[in-house]
């Protein structure tokens, strides 16, 4: 046995400072290792960061970054957790993430970009409609109410365009057409290259249209009832019929990202389905609310619903689904996009009808230039998200952005 600590300290015993000994040793015998998933990281400034908690072993007694984190974003010294509100609007920087303890250390690098923040809604005098549905493309807003069309170059100054059939629910932007579709009449759908002069073209059936996407050299179209409740075009002009997945439920909304479409349902079982070529496509489960928009960005899939608990939606991949808390849960949220960092959605009842977030999680409740306005829709284009009203005062808001 080891006595050397018990000629030095009579008190000492010398078992103990063995199983001292191991135990230290356990925990320190290798330097460590760090890395962070999701990197580059996007975030807007003057709004808390969700923290960033990397994967680490070894064990580390030091935590730095090079160059210094952004102003008002630290490292834990231990975790090597990142957090924070950021302050300054940066362009993509790379930064190494060293941990350290007495056997060596480990780095990771990650980069991290701030949009500055979004600013306050300014209300815009536009032809008064009922405005359901806005898009950016070309260089042009165009806005679609049920018997009208708006276009505006830089979504502050509107011009009333001739639509060329009624009904018109939504519209959107893709392969150099704008595309709207609408739920009653004898042509349901129609086509523009500019924005401004329109084409009636035939549906595939006379569902009620709700909801138009663009993706996949495709155009898909869903709606809430009748039969084969998805409709595909490569152009615009020619339509087909496609079975949903069920044809039973209430499709209200489709998009695309990642690879593949995404819609979803107010009413039914298992109210989302996918499809990676518009066609073919397979329901999943989700939260039973009443869905109505859905977006994709920063990696994740984030839809809105206008009743039920948690009215936000978040899926990395359309196929496992979380329910989120809103801001405002009493809220109808009815629309909601993604741009360079930040995700907007609006509402067209309750308070504070808009809200954002960086990560589709954590949101932000941001009061809109018109409380009273109905906001159904909200497009980005040009640094500025714009948002269309059914009803109230000024039925275009603007905010820029970053």
């Amino acid at each position: 046995m080891d006595t050397s600590c018990a000629e030095m300290d009579p008190n000492c015993n010398p078992i103990q400072l063995g199983l001292i000994n191991l135990i230290v040793g356990s925990r320190s015998n290798s330097p460590p290792t760090i890395s962070y998933s999701g990197s580059p990281y996007i975030f807007p400034t003057n709004a808390a960061i969700t923290t960033i908690s990397p994967t680490v072993t070894g064990n580390p007694n030091s935590c730095t970054s090079s160059p210094a984190l952004p102003t008002g974003l630290s490292i834990n010294p231990t975790t090597c957790a990142l957090s924070g509100t950021p302050t300054v609007a940066q362009v993509a920087t790379t930064y190494t993430i060293t941990a350290g303890n007495a056997l060596g250390t480990g780095t990771a690098t990650i980069s991290i970009q701030l949009n500055a923040s979004l600013g306050s809604w300014t209300g815009r005098a536009t032809p008064v409609y009922s405005w359901t549905s806005v898009t950016y493309g070309n260089g042009l807003f165009v806005a679609v109410a049920n018997n009208a069309v708006m276009t505006s170059p830089d979504g502050i100054t509107w011009t009333e365009r001739t639509s060329a059939i009624s009904n018109v629910t939504t519209v959107t932007y893709g392969n150099g057409q704008f595309v709207a579709v609408a739920n009653s009449g004898v042509n349901q759908a129609m086509t523009s290259p500019d924005g401004i002069n329109w084409t009636a073209r035939t549906a595939a059936s006379t569902n009620p249209w709700n909801s138009v996407t663009y993706g996949n050299s495709l155009f898909v179209a869903v709606a809430p009832s009748g039969f084969q409740r998805v409709m595909t075009s490569p152009d615009g002009i020619t339509w087909t019929g496609s079975v949903a997945a069920p044809d039973t439920n209430g499709w209200q909304a489709v998009n695309y990202g990642n690879g593949q479409f995404v819609g979803l349902a107010t009413s039914g079982t298992n109210r989302v389905m996918i499809s990676n070529d518009g066609i073919n496509w397979n329901n999943r489960p989700c939260p039973t609310n009443s869905w109505v928009s859905v977006t994709y960005g920063n990696g994740l899939y984030v839809a809105v619903s206008l009743a039920g608990t948690n009215r936000v939606m978040t899926s990395p991949d359309g196929i496992t689904w979380t329910g989120r808390t809103s801001t405002s849960e009493g809220n109808q949220w009815v629309g909601i996009t993604y741009a360079n960092g930040l995700f907007v959605a609006v509402a067209n009842s309750g308070t504070t009808r808009v809200m954002t977030s960086s990560d589709g999680i954590n949101w932000t409740g941001i009061t809109s230039s018109n409380e009273v306005n109905q906001w159904r829709s909200v497009a980005y284009g040009n640094g500025l998200f714009v948002a269309v009203a059914s009803s109230g005062t000024d039925l275009v808001m603007t905010a820029t952005y970053p």
